[in-house]
């Protein structure tokens, strides 16, 4: 879409706002064209800013995430297992 291309700094995500800008920079006779290409143009600036927000989120996400690694001596690990007691009680 040329006149996105051309003017997308001054779009946003106000259809009303997008209406009158695209007023502005072109001369769409037909209100329901002209409606339809406002609306089309909010609903994309809206994703993108949605897909914006989305990534920095997962920026952050992953900055704040640290992986720690804990070194572990197995031969000073001492066995969970307790011994086996003889619970038969028929001898």
């Amino acid at each position: 879409m040329m006149i996105l291309d051309d003017y997308k700094d001054q779009f946003g995500g106000s259809f009303d706002d997008n209406k009158k800008i695209l007023n502005d920079v072109s001369t769409i006779r037909s209100k329901q064209l002209k409606n339809k290409i406002a609306g089309y143009i909010t609903k994309l600036i809206k994703n993108e800013i949605r897909n914006n927000a989305e990534k920095e989120n997962q920026e952050s996400d992953q900055k704040t995430t640290v992986d720690i690694e804990v070194p572990v001596d197995t031969d000073k690990i001492e066995s969970s297992e307790s011994p086996k007691k003889d619970t038969d009680t028929n001898e």
